[in-house]
This record gives structure tokens, C-alpha cells and sequence, in this order.
């Protein structure tokens, strides 16, 4: 099973490279003759990373008959357009209007169309498994519920999430593998002969990759966003991904031990587009290899400065209130 996926994901990668190919697309490129990543982009979208289950008659791809439909009737766009009921505020006389969860649709971005890779529209990042999720194994499930126990109370600010502690963002925005969520899915790439540093919206995370050369030995190293090297293959940059941060590795996209690596791809397929394709193989986390694509489009908008840090209002307020119940003497 695992081959017959594996397979299917490399025929994927083949069929876009032979229609960029049918086209005689030529990107553009850097003076020493690499092809130009530089610029503003977003992988806004509906599809996410794994299948909904409402999208699994489906299968990989939106019947171009139905596509219109499915997309009106997406949650995300219903949400736009009805403002999904969650008002918030409060009146004159002291009156809450909170309802629902979270912000409204105002406050929020997260794409109003399909992400379409060769002309198809996406259910799913994910094209491998077939199902389109994450083929956890019992281990690796076990290992994410043993986190969530260890970090989600409000003991101390290390039981809150990194996001709500600003450290990195949301959803695994930063990567490695770059997910779209909810809104701020906007990234800016700055290219040299060295490096490839792409700056994330949310919550203001840097990736510098170097280059060429190899992995920054002993495995004791493992920064944020783990320890990246990016080398060419023709005119597609490959970034290889071990020893994620001990604390970001069970709640990344995509979880790895050090035992695992993440593989992304950085194909120019268009003035306009990236195709970013992605592998994940750890033997503790997964029961195989999975992996996909994502496609960026570029963007007139520029990212705003995502003000968030540790003294942020938000914790200090769930902390202060966990202390408050203690004192109450409630759990």
C-alpha cells in the first residue's frame, strides 16, 4: 500500500511538470541563472490540509459540474455572507452581545475559492493517502494525546499553546510544510545565492534556510521550525526538514519525531503561482509516507506587522483567571 501511494504522489509530480513543460513556461530567475521565488504570497484557500468528510464522495478532485455549488454552500463562504450569527460587543447599558465562538467573519481570511493544481479543483492538500488524512498510527495518536495532557492548563504559561504564547503561529502557518488557517496566510520570500528566507504572517515567524552544505549536527540542535537545508534540483528548490523543536514537533502540520524528516518542493510554475509539494515519513507518528501539494498565488498585499508577544493581554488574562479559581478554591 505504502509503494502504490508513494507512486500515486509521484505520478502527480510528474503530470505537473510535464504540462509546465507543455506550456514552455519560463520563470523568472536570479542572476546566477536560479529561478526567482522573491515576492508576496498566500496559500488563502478552501481546501485544507486534509479531506473534510463531507468532501469524501468526492475523492481528490471537485466534479468541474458541481464546482460552483460546493462552493457557495463551503462553511467558510456561508459564514461571509450570513456573518454566521457571532456577534460581539457589548451595548450602552452593559448589555453582551457575545455569542458563538470566536471572532465574527469580519476579522477573519481564509480564501473563498478552491485551490486548483492542473486545472483541478482540491478537495484536499493532501493527495496521498488516497483518503486525503493523515494515516496517524496508534503511537503517534498516543504520543499527541500525552502532549495535550502535558501542555493544555493553565497552571503556568507553558501550558498554553505556542500560538497563544506567540512564540509561532497557528495552525503550522510557519512551517515546516506552511499550512493555510483561518486568515493572515500571507508570506514573503527573500531569495539570495545562500539563502531562502521567507517570512510568515502569523505570528511574525522567519525561516531561514540555507542553501547547499548539510544539516547543523548533533541532533541535539533543533530550532524552531527545525533544522532545514535546501538544495536545487533543476529549477525546483528541495528543503529537507529534521530535528524540529521538541515542543513544536507533536503540534506542527505535520508531527515528527527525530526519527522523521519533511521534504518540500518549491516549483515557479507560473509568473503568478508556486506549486509547493510536500512529503512527511516518520515511523513513529505514521503508519506511512503522506504527502502533497499546495499551491501560492501572489499578492498585492503586503503583510501587516502580526503584533503578538508574550505579554500579550490574552494569556495574562487566562492566567490571572486560572489563579483567581484557585483561589476560589475550584478546578
Amino acid at each position: 500500500m505504502q509503494a502504490v501511494a508513494r507512486i500515486s504522489f509521484i505520478a502527480l509530480a510528474l503530470s505537473s511538470a510535464a504540462a509546465m513543460a507543455q506550456d514552455g513556461y519560463e520563470p523568472p530567475r536570479t542572476p546566477s541563472g536560479h529561478p526567482d521565488f522573491q515576492g508576496f504570497w498566500t496559500n488563502a484557500s478552501l481546501t485544507t490540509l486534509q479531506r473534510a468528510a463531507n468532501y469524501e464522495d468526492f475523492g481528490l478532485v471537485i466534479p468541474g459540474e458541481q464546482l460552483e455549488e460546493v462552493t457557495a454552500n463551503n462553511h467558510q463562504n456561508v459564514r461571509q455572507a450570513t456573518d454566521d450569527g457571532q456577534v460581539q460587543g457589548q451595548l450602552p447599558d452593559g448589555t453582551d452581545l457575545a455569542r458563538g465562538r470566536g471572532y465574527n467573519a469580519f476579522w477573519v481570511d481564509p480564501g473563498s475559492r478552491f485551490g486548483v493544481i492542473d486545472g483541478q479543483a482540491r478537495t484536499s492538500w493532501i493527495t496521498y493517502p488516497e483518503n486525503g488524512r493523515i494515516p496517524f498510527s496508534e503511537q503517534g495518536n498516543q504520543l499527541r494525546r500525552d502532549y495535550r495532557a502535558q501542555f493544555s492548563g493553565n497552571h503556568g504559561p507553558e501550558g498554553r499553546s505556542l500560538g497563544e504564547r506567540c512564540i509561532i503561529g497557528f495552525g503550522g502557518t510557519g512551517g515546516p510544510l506552511m499550512n493555510n488557517v483561518l486568515y493572515n496566510n500571507l508570506y514573503q520570500i527573500v531569495q539570495t545565492d545562500d539563502y531562502l528566507t521567507i517570512l510568515v504572517e502569523m505570528v511574525h515567524d522567519v525561516r531561514i534556510i540555507p542553501i547547499g552544505g548539510e544539516h547543523r549536527r548533533p541532533e541535539e540542535h533543533a530550532p524552531w521550525f527545525g533544522d532545514s537545508v535546501a538544495n536545487w534540483d533543476g529549477d525546483t528548490l528541495v528543503i529537507e526538514t529534521v530535528n524540529l523543536h521538541p515542543l513544536q514537533a507533536p503540534q506542527n502540520a505535520a508531527p515528527i519525531t527525530e526519527q522523521g524528516r519533511i521534504v518540500e518542493r518549491l516549483t515557479r510554475i507560473a509568473d503568478d503561482q508556486i506549486l509547493f509539494e510536500f512529503s512527511v515519513n516518520d515511523p513513529v507518528y505514521y503508519t506511512q509516507e503522506w504527502g502533497g501539494q499546495i499551491v501560492f498565488n501572489d499578492t498585492d498585499t503586503m503583510p501587516y506587522e502580526y503584533a503578538c508577544h508574550e505579554g500579550n493581554y490574552g494569556l495574562e488574562g487566562i492566567l490571572a483567571g486560572a489563579r483567581r479559581l484557585e483561589l476560589l478554591g475550584e478546578d
